[in-house]
């Protein structure tokens, strides 16, 4: 029997500011850690995300373009910090503003990556990330295809950095 698509439910949950929320993923972004809290909010077990992709949370209002930045920083050995909506199993959301990072072996190989999660400020991600995150989504739904659609929100993106002045690092954090 398929597993059925879980669908958003508009209803979200939320964490203390005492929390952090953590998981590890190998090179390809399937989860190989995930901390209690992880669980508890998401609504997984750990036999669920044990091996499962990362994307197995994505929730559908979060703009590919974001992604894309974070996995070109994260593979090319930097650390991003990210504000991301989350989709728990039964299609509850939950906001996190991440850090991730890359792991590395006693050698220096990359082995993975390393995500803390810890709450946002909600007026931040009502006032400013959820607009910028639809403005980004809309220049995604408007192309003909999904990697044409990452590619337009990836360049509103750069360009709205670019009119500011500003890295996307640095607006983060001065947000």
């Amino acid at each position: 029997m398929a597993k059925q698509k879980v669908l958003p439910t508009g209803v979200e949950r939320f964490f203390s500011d005492k929390d952090l929320i953590v998981s590890k993923t190998d090179l390809k972004g399937r989860i190989t850690y995930t901390n209690r809290i992880f669980r508890d909010i998401a609504g997984y077990s750990g036999a669920d995300l044990d091996g499962a992709p990362h994307s197995l949370i994505r929730h559908p209002d979060m703009p590919r373009c974001v992604f894309k930045l974070l996995w070109d920083t994260i593979e090319a050995g930097g650390e991003v910090f990210a504000y991301v909506k989350n989709m728990c199993a039964n299609g509850d959301h939950y906001w996190v503003l991440a850090h991730v990072t890359p792991s590395y072996d006693a050698a220096g190989r990359m082995v993975g990556y390393h995500s803390n999660r810890r709450v946002p400020n909600p007026t931040l991600i009502r006032d400013t990330i959820t607009p910028l995150y639809e403005r980004l989504l809309e220049a995604e739904r408007q192309a003909p295809d999904r990697k044409i659609g990452m590619q337009a929100g990836h360049a509103l993106l750069t360009g709205l950095l670019q009119d500011k002045g500003t890295s996307y690092d640095e607006f983060i954090h001065t947000l």
